[in-house]
């Protein structure tokens, strides 16, 4: 199977311009993985809670508030591998992100991309501890197994509009 070639763009409300090399828009495509904007960056490493938005079998959306962090370019969350996200994830790894920075909510920041990897394991806890220490200070309590998910961002929208 031949991977599928995705958009990567930034969008700026107040601007609205392109932050790609080759100016392309969501409908083009880019064989290229999508750099984080440094304001994107910034929120994805603080405090902020996500929502993520997945697609149900029967194609209705579903979105669960949740902590994110960065592993690399990729952005990751955490979850019980019998989630009903987890299992969405699995079936249809197409994904949205809306955050909304805690020091300034008029400028939310929207994602949207594909799961390409499930962690579990040592490597999993490994990020789901740093991701754990950014939102309360210490590692993630070991009672519940717990999966990591790598999302690659095809689009990024900074701002409102």
């Amino acid at each position: 199977m031949t991977p599928v070639a995705t958009p990567a763009t930034t969008r700026h409300a107040a601007s609205d311009t392109d932050r790609t090399p080759d100016h392309t828009d969501d409908t083009q495509e880019s064989p290229t993985m999508l750099e984080l904007d440094p304001a994107v960056r910034e929120v994805l490493s603080g405090t902020s809670i996500a929502h993520l938005a997945t697609v149900l079998p029967d194609g209705a959306p579903h979105s669960v508030p949740l902590w994110v962090g960065l592993e690399g370019e990729h952005l990751a969350i955490l979850t019980g591998p019998g989630s009903r996200k987890a299992r969405n994830l699995r079936r249809d790894p197409r994904v949205a992100l809306s955050i909304t920075p805690v020091d300034d909510p008029f400028t939310p920041v929207t994602l949207r991309g594909k799961v390409v990897a499930e962690l579990e394991g040592d490597r999993a806890w490994e990020i789901i501890d740093r991701i754990a220490k950014v939102h309360v200070g210490g590692p993630y309590p070991r009672e519940q197994e717990r999966v990591v998910f790598l999302i690659e961002p095809e689009t990024q929208h900074v701002g409102i509009g």
